[in-house]
């Protein structure tokens, strides 16, 4: 639940006039890339027919992914990263046609970096349900409408169901590491658990055993907040004219989010009590700091997301429970025999570290023993995709092991 681009993802910072600039102009009814936009580095595979946990299927699905490095002869050095929930394939690479942001793990992924792709093959899809390229609510329906709010209930093992399909149609049989953070991490837990000879080694990143009742609440008022927008139209709104769409309650709700994402010594040394401007927010219609700060990136997350893909991958994060139908916890966690690295961030309170010590303790074969490797950062949550230098260090751990 990041912001998950690298300009987002920067300290927290006053907004400037040539910031404001850029989001003049009536924002989409939905931000989802479509079919005539540039495929910029996507690739795509098709897995044909998929068949969900609340046993509704759709006829076809199609994953967008995109790829660096080489894979070997014997196909033994491709790793998976998962991305978080409003990420998407572009983990790495320039803005440019096609991607309106840069790579989310631009200091992670690369020749020479963590996940160094002179050595191995990185593998990174945009998961079911999103609106990147992969089948999700923004995408046509056989009837020629978008599926909208018919989009069937996703889960995170359907999400891992349907990569697992793709590592099958590039013919990928194990993965020498699965990585993830955040809600990619949630997935890379899975991929453990329901695939554990698939999987040499694996990276769960800021992500929890199971989404507590405290995430779902926090969650469900984001999902009120897209729905209660009167020009939603119960998810039916991808007709309508640029600023017709549900774009206030896309942005209100990721404002909610942002607030769980940084922590709040964060927020209270870089904003203070800072005012935007000379204009008083006490009265004189102006506004604090940290106010237009959280507008600004509420409204820019619009032009590249789309609400009903918001919900549905909302949901598919209150789904997650590793040890659901599997005798708990520790009997799901007991079937991982990947290699571990479970990294916390001590800052964060949308995932706190007592969800990493609960996998850490139950996983067989972890880098650390029965603890989390925990990562002190100014930067809560979103400490994963800012502290490269520290993220990289443990990701090297793994990979070298």
């Amino acid at each position: 639940m990041e912001w998950q681009t690298s300009a987002d993802t920067a300290p927290s910072s006053f907004i400037t006039e040539a910031q404001a600039r850029t989001l003049l102009g009536k924002p989409p009814a939905s931000g989802a890339w479509k079919e005539s936009d540039p495929a910029g580095d996507r690739q795509f595979a098709g897995i044909g027919a998929f068949s969900f946990e609340s046993g509704e299927t759709l006829p076809f699905v199609r994953v967008a992914y995109e790829t660096w490095g080489a894979l070997s002869p014997e196909r033994d050095n491709a790793v998976l990263v998962l991305h978080a929930l409003t990420g998407d394939s572009h983990a790495a690479g320039p803005a440019g046609r096609g991607h309106r942001t840069p790579g989310w793990w631009q200091g992670i992924i690369g020749p020479g970096k963590a996940i160094d792709t002179d050595r191995w093959f990185v593998v990174a899809p945009n998961m079911l349900g999103g609106c990147q390229g992969t089948t999700g609510p923004a995408s046509l329906a056989p009837d020629g409408a978008e599926w909208g709010a018919r989009f069937p209930f996703t889960t995170i093992r359907d999400q891992v169901a349907a990569q697992a399909a793709l590592s099958d149609a590039i013919g990928l049989d194990r993965w020498a590491a699965v990585v993830g953070g955040s809600m990619g991490g949630m997935q890379a837990l899975e991929w453990a658990v329901m695939f554990p000879e698939r999987v040499e080694r694996l990276a769960v990143i800021a992500a929890p055993p199971y989404s507590t009742a405290d995430q779902i609440a926090l969650n469900s008022v984001q999902i009120e907040a897209v729905r209660t927008d009167p020009l939603f139209r119960g998810g039916q709104y991808y007709d309508a004219e640029d600023g017709d769409g549900p774009h206030r309650g896309l942005a209100l709700a990721r404002r909610m989010a942002l607030l769980n994402y940084r922590s709040p010594s964060e927020l209270n040394e870089r904003f203070q009590r800072a005012w935007q401007s000379e204009i008083s927010p006490l009265g004189g219609g102006g506004r604090f700091a940290v106010e237009s700060y959280l507008d600004f990136h509420g409204n820019k997350f619009t032009r590249r997301f789309d609400a009903n893909s918001y919900i549905t991958l909302v949901e598919a994060m209150n789904s997650h429970d590793v040890g659901r139908g599997r005798g708990g916890i520790a009997a799901a966690l007991s079937r991982v025999t990947a290699r571990t690295l479970v990294v916390g961030i001590d800052s964060d309170r949308l995932f706190p570290v007592e969800g990493q010590e609960q996998i850490a303790y139950h996983v067989p074969d972890t880098l650390d023993g029965r603890v989390p490797v925990v990562i002190r950062s100014d930067f809560g949550h979103d400490g994963f995709l800012i502290e490269d230098d520290v993220v990289s260090a443990q990701l090297r751990r793994l990979l070298d092991v």
